[in-house]
C-alpha cells in the first residue's frame, strides 16, 4: 500500500511498522519472561505495560517543562530520550499484541485526512478543536 504524507509517498509503511515491532518484541522478550524460571509469562499485566508507556510520556513531558538534559544519555535533551523509551515500550506491546498495527496505521492516517474535524475551519469554529 502506498500513502503520501505531506507530499512524500511511502511505500509498504504498514510492512515496515509490523517488522520493527515483530522485531523489536523478540529482541525485549526477556521482559515477557519469569527472570527466575526463563518461562514466559502466562498472563502478563496489559494495563500496567499500557501505564508504563504513559510514565514515559510524563517523563518526556517533565523533561520539557525544566529543560532538563537525560542523566544517561548527557548529550540528549530528557524529552527526547523518554519519547524513545515510549515508543520502545509501544514497539514491545505492539509486536505482542498487535500484528497488523501497520495496516492500522495507514488506515488511520488515510481516515484522518477526510476527517472534517481536522480541517481549518473546523479548528477556528467555536468549541473546535484548538490542539
Amino acid at each position: 500500500m502506498s500513502i503520501q504524507i505531506a507530499g512524500v509517498h511511502y511505500q509498504g509503511l504498514e510492512k515496515f511498522f509490523n517488522v520493527l515491532a515483530k522485531n523489536y518484541r523478540k529482541e525485549n522478550d526477556k521482559w515477557w519472561r519469569n527472570p527466575k524460571t526463563g518461562k514466559k509469562i502466562s498472563n502478563p499485566n496489559r494495563d500496567q505495560k499500557l501505564l508504563l508507556i504513559v510514565g514515559e510520556i510524563i517523563e518526556a513531558h517533565e523533561g520539557l517543562r525544566k529543560g532538563t538534559m537525560d542523566k544517561h544519555l548527557p548529550h540528549r535533551k530528557t524529552e527526547c530520550v523518554e519519547l524513545a523509551d515510549a515508543l520502545i515500550r509501544m514497539l514491545d506491546y505492539i509486536g505482542e499484541y498487535h500484528p497488523d498495527f501497520g495496516e492500522a496505521l495507514v488506515e488511520k492516517l488515510e481516515y484522518n485526512k477526510t476527517r472534517e474535524d481536522h480541517t481549518r475551519e473546523s479548528r477556528l469554529a467555536p468549541g473546535g478543536k484548538k490542539f
